[in-house]
């Protein structure tokens, strides 16, 4: 018998930076990594791709970047900006990643040109899955509009779009090669999308750090008054975490554990049973809510805890109870949860709470108590989502 072994390792490494007015004259930030990046005897091209809502919202943006760009020598800017529709229908339908990789064949978009996506986090997902693809991969610039894609999943390195009627079913670990958060663009959102994305800040805080938990039981009044200084200093501090531990054990998830996917695995499903009409972060409350109960049933969090916990998402502005997580005694919930566990590919892996700032990995959910968990916060709160 021969055999050739063979082993490397791939170094990734990008920046997350925070700004404001990136397109701005007098901010040179975006303009300099470009001319940094790689290497300059290459003619480079950037390409943008913009979500529809954050057009429509900073009419200014296309002449901006235009003006932005008009005397770089480095950077040729593809004249034309590429602007697709926000949302979850833009990983749902197949269009959409055809548009983006037109647009990389048309204006030859090469492996030392850029893709910049402008957007929420279904935006980037996309775009960052055709980048991915195209090529063997383009050079990648993300842009988060929204609270949750500049705190969590603007800054990491997963990609995807939806297929069989799954979330997340067709995609990629591809991390960016630089991630700008601009906060101007926070200023135009709408009240659901500005409250929306706290609750990615409270899934880590619970699960890796009490200070950030108390931090935003107090700051909780603040966040859902718009302050902007709370609300920069939540983004940051959810971003460092969620970067801290995807550079701390299994950045690309070979294996079953997914800690930072606590109150998700409800989430996933409860969006789709809603035809998408609540936010990624809305369904993450009311996960984070349904996990914490379960938590509690199983004893393994105080009842003080959990009253703490559900306190902070009230505040905050979340609702906690949609009908769709009670309907046909609970089996919509149970294919979510058997859904959850394909999807990872191995044993099923839960993290439930062991305490304020504690997570806990389970490998056993027993749905009577998950049922209960739903009879628990019907009984507590209001229904108020459509």
């Amino acid at each position: 018998m021969k055999r050739i072994k063979q082993s490397f390792e791939v170094k990734f490494e990008y920046n997350v930076i925070f700004t404001r007015h990136l397109f701005g004259e007098g901010n040179p930030e975006f303009r300099n990594f470009l001319s940094d990046f790689g290497d300059r005897k290459y003619q480079k091209k950037i390409l943008f791709v913009v979500d529809e809502g954050v057009f429509k919202s900073h009419q200014y943006l296309a002449e901006s970047i235009r003006n932005y760009f008009s005397e770089s020598k480095d950077i040729h800017l593809v004249p034309e900006l590429l602007v697709i529709p926000g949302g979850e229908q833009v990983k749902n339908n197949q269009v959409y990643f055809d548009q983006v990789m037109n647009a990389i064949n048309e204006f030859g978009i090469d492996r030392h040109s850029f893709v910049a996506a402008i957007g929420g986090g279904a935006v980037l997902d996309m775009v960052g899955y055709v980048a991915a693809v195209a090529h063997r991969g383009v050079k990648h610039i993300r842009i988060p509009t929204t609270v949750l894609s500049q705190n969590d999943s603007g800054v990491g390195v997963k990609n995807s779009i939806n297929y069989y009627g799954k979330k997340n079913f067709l995609g990629t670990f591809a991390p960016p090669v630089a991630v700008f958060n601009d906060s101007e663009f926070l200023t135009t959102l709408e009240e659901r999308d500005w409250i929306s994305g706290i609750s990615e800040a409270v899934k880590v805080a619970l699960i890796k750090d009490l200070p950030f938990f108390e931090w935003l039981e107090a700051n909780a009044e603040l966040l859902a008054a718009r302050d902007m200084e709370a609300m920069n200093t939540q983004i940051f501090r959810c971003a460092e975490l969620h970067m801290q531990h995807i550079s701390s054990g299994d950045p690309f998830e070979s294996g079953s554990a997914r800690p930072l996917d606590f109150g998700h695995w409800a989430a996933h499903k409860l969006e789709y049973l809603t035809d998408f009409k609540i936010r990624h972060g809305e369904a993450v409350a009311i996960g984070i809510a349904l996990d914490s109960v379960y938590s509690h049933l199983k004893g393994m969090i105080s009842e003080s805890a959990l009253e703490r916990i559900l306190a902070l998402l009230k505040n905050l502005g979340f609702n906690l109870f949609h009908l769709a997580l009670a309907e046909d005694n609970k089996i919509n919930l149970w294919k979510g949860l058997n859904e959850f566990r394909e999807h990872l590919g191995g044993e099923l892996t839960i993290t439930l709470l062991q305490d304020l700032g504690k997570g806990l990995e389970v490998h056993e959910i027993d749905f009577e108590f998950v049922k209960e968990a739903v009879d628990y916060l019907e009984n507590k709160f209001e229904i108020s989502y459509p």
